[in-house]
């Protein structure tokens, strides 16, 4: 790590103009939360294996800004030649650098990976101290990766209408009528997850999301989709083209946004002009005078997502002729239709199955090596091993088990995250993830936590339980206890339409306040239909983005409040859910009013409640679930899987 520092402080000196600082983001270049393996810049440079971060490099010191999520992580994984900021806590990576880089100091970056507004945010912040954001012309940190993962050349396939519920060309058609309505020419789409809802297409150029590294343009009568061709089959390539939409090379983006700026971008265009006509059309464009010749009707602006259109593609546009604002395929992608819940529904029940096939052996191997009470009696285990070596539980081989109970089931592809399997203290760590050569034993005396989730055709899954093995203390029996509270209080939230995940959020850290327990991440994000397991534009969280999308109906969204105990343990309850509209005997305003489904089906531990906590609608509430989960998960289980399914979900009593 040392020599990389060295290496790329060498490349800063010698840059022109030479860089004060170089910042290395987690980002790719679509902005995407999860990145594949060669654009893990961060993670390299930085040693940091979360996913979100950002890494800053002076001549003199390294300094990495990451959330709530990864502060234990990060702290751990991070050598002594760095220097760890807790954003919302720390002064923000902006801030920092316009106070403590010195006056004209030139800032580096990669323009792909960083977005519109991100960049734009930090001229701001950095114009009182004539400080520079300078465009490097080549990532510098790739100059010194020398064994850097090769580009992934995977096939492209098709999702179908029995899966997707709507065709390419329905969505194509909604979204020129959107174009219109915002008198747009045209839309530059970046986020890889819209590309792929958009054409119906998936992939797997990142682990865990189903997506291909591409890029889309669509105009009132034009479509565009760049991808590396070497990844089409001769049905996807009939099928763009039956659609109306022409492939071009994946780096072609760059010089086509530049036509499409000055009003010439046609079909095959881009093979029929030079380099030096896209950069004589590049250069009359920034000065205004390029020609448009979708502008005869005042229809001349480029929409462009501000917060996922990187630098790079938006400096070769006319900023006079912008549309900046949120994609309009973020809401149509998260506004499921009816195929797409029915999937989410079926794909969720699947994965409670294997989730309780999954307890079931665990409870069993647990009680056969460690001669624990298990999932059901609260007593001292005997501390001792039958079966060290042969049967020896880890942290990873148990979440492989977890794994293949998923594999086994229909229209599965794959993991939609890394499985989060966490012994005592690792649960504690909010995004862990465990390591085959250090990963923590099982301890029947410990807490343990899964969050894990699945990716099958018909849906994405995302579901976390927090279990004991062993006889759990008053204080984690109060602890999980008060996250179920939360978990339940805002489930059964009803609200007006109009509401946010902003207002929502307090619902379920009530009942944790009460106690003075709380937790550093988000209570909800929305979840893909078999793409991306967190999904936007809304989400449930106390972070000020969540004001800006109110919840509607036919959203998907997670409840997952927890509370987190440093080097002891932690608790987190998740279950995903569907917006819907409300039952209510009054109507107030006219507005209409939303509650939630749940779609998750797995027990919660009861020896973990203290019950004397529960308020009898809070038990009312657990029983009904708890009966939902034999009823719908029966026809998945064996005999012996049932029976142990009705033991874990027997109505209690206050």
């Amino acid at each position: 790590m040392a020599d990389t520092l060295v290496a790329l402080r060498s490349l800063m000196a010698s840059h022109s103009p030479p860089l004060h600082a170089l910042v290395v983001p987690s980002e790719d270049y679509h902005q995407s939360e999860y990145v594949s393996a060669r654009d893990k810049r961060r993670e390299f440079v930085s040693g940091f294996t979360g996913s979100a971060g950002l890494a800053l490099i002076t001549m003199t010191e390294a300094r990495l800004w990451t959330d709530g999520r990864y502060f234990l992580q990060a702290a751990q994984e991070l050598s002594d030649q760095w220097k760890l900021m807790r954003i919302g806590e720390d002064p923000a990576v902006d801030t920092w650098m316009a106070d403590n880089l010195p006056k004209d100091a030139a800032i580096g970056i990669d323009p792909w990976c960083v977005s519109m507004d991100t960049a734009q945010r930090w001229e701001r912040a950095f114009a009182s101290k004539q400080q520079k954001l300078i465009q490097t012309s080549t990532n510098l940190v790739d100059e010194v990766w020398k064994n850097r993962p090769p580009a992934e050349t995977n096939p492209v396939i098709l999702q179908p209408v029995e899966f997707s519920g709507r065709s390419t060309a329905e969505k194509l058609k909604d979204l020129r009528e959107k174009l219109i309505q915002e008198k747009a020419c045209s839309i530059i789409i970046t986020a890889l997850d819209e590309v792929a809802w958009l054409y119906n297409v998936r992939g797997d150029d990142v682990p865990y999301s189903p997506v291909v590294h591409a890029f889309a343009i669509v105009t009132s009568d034009l479509a565009f989709f760049y991808v590396d061709k070497r990844k089409l089959s001769l049905e996807v390539s009939s099928y763009m083209k039956g659609n109306g939409v022409e492939v071009r090379d994946y780096d072609a983006v760059c010089s086509d946004v530049i036509l499409l700026a000055s009003g010439q971008l046609n079909p095959s265009a881009a093979a029929n002009v030079t380099q030096t006509e896209i950069r004589k059309s590049g250069e009359t464009d920034k000065m205004g005078n390029g020609t448009n010749k979708v502008g005869e009707d005042n229809y001349d602006l480029i929409w462009i997502d501000p917060s996922s259109c990187c630098y790079a593609l938006y400096s070769k546009l006319n900023s006079d002729k912008v549309l900046l604002q949120q994609s309009p395929l973020a809401l149509a992608k998260a506004l499921k239709n009816p195929v797409e819940l029915d999937g989410l529904k079926k794909a969720h029940i699947r994965d409670g199955a294997a989730v309780v096939q999954y307890l079931v052996w665990l409870d069993k191997k647990v009680q056969e090596i460690y001669g624990a009470s298990g999932f059901f009696l609260e007593a001292e285990s005997t501390g001792e091993k039958k079966h060290l070596e042969t049967n020896k539980l880890t942290e990873v081989s148990a979440s492989d088990k977890l794994e293949s109970f998923r594999a086994s089931k229909e229209n599965f592809r794959g993991l939609s995250f890394p499985t989060i399997s966490s012994v005592g203290p690792n649960a504690a760590i909010i995004h862990y993830a465990p390591d085959v050569e250090k990963c923590s034993e099982f301890d029947p005396d410990s807490i343990y936590l899964f969050d894990s989730g699945a990716q099958y055709q018909d849906g994405t899954t995302d579901i976390t339980r927090t279990v004991h093995f062993g006889k759990p203390s008053a204080h984690e029996k109060t602890c999980y206890t008060a996250v179920l509270k939360s978990h339940i209080a805002l489930g059964n939230a009803r609200f007006p339409n109009g509401t946010n995940g902003h207002a929502l959020d307090i619902l379920a850290r009530i009942p944790l306040w009460k106690y003075g327990l709380d937790y550093r991440h988000g209570t909800g994000h929305g979840i893909g239909s078999y793409l991306n397991v967190h999904e936007g534009p809304h989400l449930i969280s106390f972070r000020p983005q969540a004001r800006n999308v109110p919840l509607q109906a036919s959203m998907t969204v997670t409840d997952e409040p927890g509370y987190y105990e440093d080097g002891n343990f932690g608790i987190r309850l998740e279950n995903v859910l569907i917006v819907k509209e409300a039952d209510t005997e009054f109507n107030f305003g006219d507005k209409g009013y939303l509650s939630f489904e749940h779609i998750t089906w797995a027990p919660y531990q009861k020896k973990l409640i203290d019950f004397s906590l529960l308020m009898q609608e809070e038990i009312d509430w657990l029983n009904t679930y708890h009966s939902k989960c034999r009823k719908i998960l029966a026809p998945y289980l064996n005999e012996s899987e049932m029976a142990w399914l009705e033991k874990a979900t027997e109505p209690v009593r206050a």
